[in-house]
């Protein structure tokens, strides 16, 4: 265990998943320090790398009350609309099981039949009508989802034990990706892509109640790669849209599937004529899912992310290119090729005005959607960038909320074991000036800004990678190597900073205050004392958002 109070760990920890040394527990902001409160891992008996190793992602996960009970044939799945993924979820949570209930998100608590063209053994799914339940759990509470090797992994968010208390098991495959449906009242609201191509969609709550180690009451879409061979890269659900999802695969194409259609139906598309040029199909016959196939690039669709409003649909590839779709109307609004290398990762802000990527040059990159164009690099890492997100909840020390300047904090992580936070105000970009060549006319003076500012980038356009010397660059306000493996995911909760090596292991970081109050109430505070323990408030000189 961590020992928040004075920053040390603990006797009682494994060695094998035991602070590493040099690994300081706690990392200083402007606001105060954020400690690391605890750990998640995994038991290593528990893993099976037949398949090969992969690279673990993490989903935060909430659900409310447990509904009313049914019989296991209860009624079907209703289709509850979504955000985009991880970021999305960490929007409304950050508290923890036990703690308030928020009215978001609900699952399913009873089982749901599934039929003969949907059960399948071969991938380690088993019939809801043949599992065993666990009759005690109520399901409430906030979950973090993890793949490693050929598990999911599931852990209570707010227990300060290590080992989760969930795993599922796959035989022929690894997962790969998934995400967790915020929205859905019942029915499926976890979706898990595997190495295989294979996509199921399942009840969060059907999982966490069953005792055995397959899936329960899975739906089964992309069956052994009848749709697309390619593995599974990256899977969200549609924000709004009513039960819809996408998924990416490492062909550079993505298909839109609707989880309360058959996954087992015709599902065959057009040739593709032009491997180069973005196109869209819909699929022949109303009954067919996946609805529509999505030709994006060449090459290994990377990430995809959703603005929360579901309009936009950000994808980032290995050809090194953002690429920035309007999802309704399916088309291609803006892009751009980063500085070097593949892009691996991206993220949205909460407003839809800028877009993080991060990837092989190490940089991170900041995407204006009003300019069209990169506006800002981040410089501070020194290997690839593998996971990036906006801090929706945190806001200036200084500001009172009636600032027309709005300062945005984002987080990145990447293979040099780093966690770095950076602070962005656009007010206070400065704008490279263009240089004046030797013999140059005196009207391309050196007070012009740079060309790359010149104009907003045409609609539908994907822009080249910009000169090193166009872009204004940002530094970042705290650089702390959090794990001794490469890093891999960050999500930021109302109460602390998620961070997740590429081997599985999560460290929680508590905000400035909070992991102090928390650790000097633990013993006396009841269940309800930490509900209320929980509630926004200004901490620290910093207030956080709801």
């Amino acid at each position: 265990m961590i020992n928040t109070a004075n920053g040390m760990m603990s006797t009682s920890s494994s060695s094998a998943n035991a602070q590493s040394p040099g690994l300081k527990t706690y990392f200083k902001t402007p606001e105060g320090r954020y400690k690391l409160h605890y750990e998640k891992t995994h038991p290593s008996s528990l893993l099976h790398y037949a398949h090969g190793k992969t690279v673990t992602q993490v989903t935060l996960a909430h659900l409310k009350d447990k509904p009313a009970p049914s019989t296991p044939t209860a009624s079907s799945s209703s289709f509850g609309a979504s955000t985009g993924v991880k970021s999305a979820a960490a929007r409304w949570l950050g508290s923890g099981n036990g703690s308030r209930a928020l009215s978001f998100v609900g699952g399913n608590g009873g089982s749901k039949s599934i039929s003969s063209t949907s059960r399948i053994g071969s991938l380690g799914t088993s019939s809801s009508s043949t599992s065993m339940t666990n009759t005690n759990f109520d399901g409430k509470g906030t979950y973090l989802i993890s793949n490693v090797g050929d598990a999911i992994f599931i852990s209570d968010l707010n227990s300060q034990e290590k080992d989760p208390i969930k795993s599922i098991h796959f035989s022929n495959s690894n997962p790969v990706c998934h995400a967790f449906d915020q929205d859905a009242k019942e029915g499926h609201d976890l979706l898990i892509g595997l190495n295989s191509a294979d996509v199921y969609s399942v009840s969060l709550r059907q999982q966490l109640q069953d005792v055995g180690k397959k899936l329960v009451g899975a739906h089964h879409y992309n069956k052994d790669g009848c749709v697309n061979n390619s593995r599974c890269t990256s899977i969200a659900w549609v924000p709004g849209g009513d039960g819809t999802f996408v998924v990416a695969h490492a062909d550079g194409n993505m298909y839109v599937y609707e989880k309360n259609k058959d996954g087992a139906g015709d599902s065959s598309f057009s040739v593709i004529k032009d491997q180069t040029q973005f196109s869209v199909a819909h699929a022949r016959y109303s009954k067919s899912n996946p609805i529509a196939r999505w030709h994006v690039c060449q090459g290994s669709i990377n990430s995809i992310a959703f603005s929360f409003d579901g309009a936009y649909l950000a994808t980032v590839g290995r050809d090194g290119y953002l690429r920035v779709f309007d999802y309704p109307k399916e088309q291609l609004v803006c892009g751009g090729k980063g500085y070097y290398g593949a892009v691996l990762c991206c993220a949205w802000s909460m407003d839809g005005k800028y877009i993080l990527t991060g990837g092989e040059d190490d940089l991170v990159q900041v995407w204006s959607m009003e300019d069209r164009k990169v506006v800002a690099w981040g410089e501070g890492h020194n290997s690839w960038v593998s996971g990036v997100a906006f801090d929706s909840y945190w806001s200036s020390p200084n500001s009172d909320g009636t600032a027309e300047t709005v300062m945005y904090r984002f987080g990145s992580v990447g293979q040099d074991t780093q966690l770095l936070l950076w602070d962005l105000v656009m007010d206070e970009i400065v704008v490279p000036l263009r240089r004046c060549p030797p013999g140059g006319s005196p009207t391309y003076s050196t007070g012009s800004q740079s060309s790359h500012w010149d104009n907003v980038s045409p609609l539908g356009t994907l822009q080249p990678a910009s000169s090193i010397r166009d872009v204004p660059k940002i530094s970042p306000v705290v650089a702390h190597r959090v794990h001794s493996e490469p890093l891999s995911g960050l999500i930021f909760t109302q109460e602390s900073v998620l961070t997740v090596c590429q081997e599985g292991h999560i460290k929680i970081w508590m905000r400035p205050g909070i992991a102090e109050s928390q650790s000097s109430n633990t013993e006396s505070l009841s269940s309800s004392a930490k509900d209320k323990l929980l509630l926004p408030s200004k901490i620290g000189g910093s207030s956080y958002k709801q």
